[in-house]
């Protein structure tokens, strides 16, 4: 398909002269130029959007990043751009935000480079126990690409929809100082609230992959679980601006409640409609806000009655969240 990473190169392409040409910025073909060491595909999709293939030694493949560059980059080729990291959820992929929102034409004209990087089928951004390391392509691969090749600078935001979300708190939790700001639209940050952990290894297991391969047996391993767990790293949150919302969803509890949990367990997040689905997790997002609450951590919260675990909701909720993402990027709201 046309929006999927062009193949491999190991010199400055056609496509990677004509991208520094129409960008006007020697810096591009420069940044080019490094990123061809590490053999990284570039397809252009607008003026200003792009879909990079990065080879990672963390996932031990070449994974995508769609990136959105600044209105003024090329107007301003000595400048360095503060980073807008976008994740998706469950059963989608990078193209997510770009498809189901308005992200390009929300950051015209706003100063920042907007990156969303590949999460894997199941969008947990994680070190699984057994498989790939998310965490890692997300955290340091993704930026330093980004840093060689396009002027990034070292202020970061991280946002994420679903168990996106999870990574948006996760990653920030724990790896405290790498992102001025995190924002979770119906997430999972406390992964071990009950009934959470049998969700979690529905996502998995609806992928085709061992719910094994995560972080192990909920019980056995609860060790592994809490140390993934961002409720349980809160604490490392503190001086992060955060934005965290999720809605009630549909369900009023009881036998629909049981009912719903078993077709998610059983047949994924598409066998469950997105009101009863933002019911089941809306309790980790709940419990995540006690325990900011009770250490004192600010956090800008909306937690609203209703709602569904969908793109209408969530558009809303980044458009919310902007304020507290923009101040931390040092940006104009």
């Amino acid at each position: 398909m046309s929006d999927r990473p062009s193949a491999s190169y190991r010199g400055p392409s056609r496509r990677t002269v004509a991208k520094a040409a129409a960008l006007g910025a020697a810096g591009v073909l420069a940044g080019a130029r490094r990123a061809s060491a590490a053999v990284i595909t570039v397809t252009r999709l607008g003026p200003r959007t792009f879909d990079l293939g990065i080879p990672s030694a963390a996932l031990g493949r070449t994974a995508p990043v769609r990136i959105i560059l600044p209105t003024a980059y090329t107007a301003r080729p000595d400048s360095v751009w503060p980073v807008l990291h976008l994740l998706h959820g469950a059963h989608d992929d990078y193209t997510s935000w770009t498809r189901e929102t308005d992200i390009e034409a929300f950051t015209a004209n706003r100063d920042l480079i907007v990156a969303m990087p590949d999460g894997g089928p199941t969008g947990i951004p994680t070190r699984w126990q057994t498989g790939p390391d998310y965490e890692t392509f997300q955290l340091q691969e993704v930026p330093a690409a980004l840093r060689a090749g396009y002027r990034a600078s070292g202020v970061q935001a991280v946002a994420g929809v679903s168990t996106g979300g999870y990574g948006a708190m996760a990653h920030a939790a724990r790896h405290p100082g790498t992102f001025a700001a995190a924002a979770s639209y119906s997430g999972i940050p406390d992964t071990t609230v009950p009934t959470m952990p049998a969700i979690i290894q529905g996502i998995v297991a609806r992928e085709i992959l061992n719910p094994l391969s995560l972080w192990g047996d909920p019980t056995r391993d609860s060790a592994t679980w809490q140390d993934f767990n961002p409720r349980a790293r809160a604490e490392a949150l503190r001086g992060t601006a955060l934005y965290v919302s999720a809605g009630s969803g549909s369900l009023s509890g009881g036998l629909d409640t049981v009912i719903a949990l078993a077709r998610l367990v059983t047949g994924g997040v598409a066998a469950v409609l997105p009101g009863a689905l933002e019911s089941l997790v809306a309790p980790s997002t709940r419990s995540f806000v006690t325990v900011l609450g009770q250490l004192g951590i600010p956090a800008t919260q909306h937690l609203y009655q209703g709602g569904g675990h969908q793109w209408s909701d969530w558009k809303g909720e980044f458009t919310a969240s902007w304020p507290v993402l923009a101040g931390a990027l040092g940006l104009p709201v």
